[in-house]
């Protein structure tokens, strides 16, 4: 049997249905995804698909809630800014794979006055080489602040950076929304990783953030079961620093 060899994307991704989001979860206020205190939601689907990716079961684009990308868009940025966020963190899954829906929950959110960073698999030439192409690709990143891009290599920790994984990844600064934090980054003076853990009533856990495999064994090791729990382990990787 022939065993197929990743390699990083060189293609665009395949235009979907830009009026359906297709979603995992959402929180409306966090510290743990980006800077400041904000939103995140995570989108359900990615062709990227990286070893050692932390959320594998995000990977497939069936079994998401499929919902209006309109309408999501507005009930997440009232709920972001009455729990008092300044913004969104697309996460997931791959903003990219479904491009137009996250620009119209992003676009909701800029319309409020607040801010969006999106993580993305596909680098930042890649994207503006696709987007005279692509009217969803552009309309994504013309309502992004700040762009953390590049897929996840594990062979190549980064435990310098806060929210990205390895240092291939960069984190740009598409407004001036966060050009300030990101050179406080780049200078070694900025933001720090955080893991947020929530324990639900019936003792299951949520758990979102950064931090490396053993911290996260060390700490998740007698909390019982994650519900957002992927559906493999870690334990025979190389130390890395993984994002929940």
């Amino acid at each position: 049997m022939t065993l197929a060899v990743w390699s990083p994307p060189t293609a665009p991704p395949a235009p979907r249905d830009a009026a359906a989001r297709r979603g995992s979860r959402y929180l409306p206020r966090t510290r743990a995804e980006g800077p400041g205190q904000r939103a995140a939601l995570w989108l359900q689907g990615c062709d990227v698909r990286c070893p050692g990716c932390f959320n594998p079961q995000l990977w497939a684009h069936r079994g998401a809630r499929l919902e209006s990308a309109a309408e999501a868009g507005l009930r997440f940025a009232e709920e972001a800014r009455a729990a008092g966020s300044e913004g969104l963190t697309l996460l997931g899954g791959e903003p990219f794979d479904q491009a137009g829906a996250a620009a119209s929950i992003a676009e909701a959110f800029r319309a409020r006055g607040l801010t969006v960073m999106t993580f993305t698999g596909y680098r930042l030439d890649q994207l503006r080489a696709w987007e005279g192409d692509r009217p969803d690709i552009a309309r994504l990143l013309a309502a992004t602040d700040l762009l953390a891009d590049g897929p996840y290599l594990r062979d190549r920790p980064d435990t310098r950076r806060p929210w990205i994984g390895s240092t291939n990844q960069g984190l740009h600064a598409l407004t001036d929304a966060y050009r300030r934090e990101i050179a406080a980054i780049e200078a070694g003076e900025g933001d720090r990783d955080r893991l947020e853990v929530r324990v639900a009533a019936d003792g299951s856990i949520e758990v979102n953030g950064w931090a490396d495999d053993e911290a996260l064994r060390s700490l998740l090791g007698d909390l019982g079961v994650r519900r957002d729990a992927p559906s493999h382990t870690a334990a025979s990787a190389p130390p890395r620093k993984a994002r929940p």
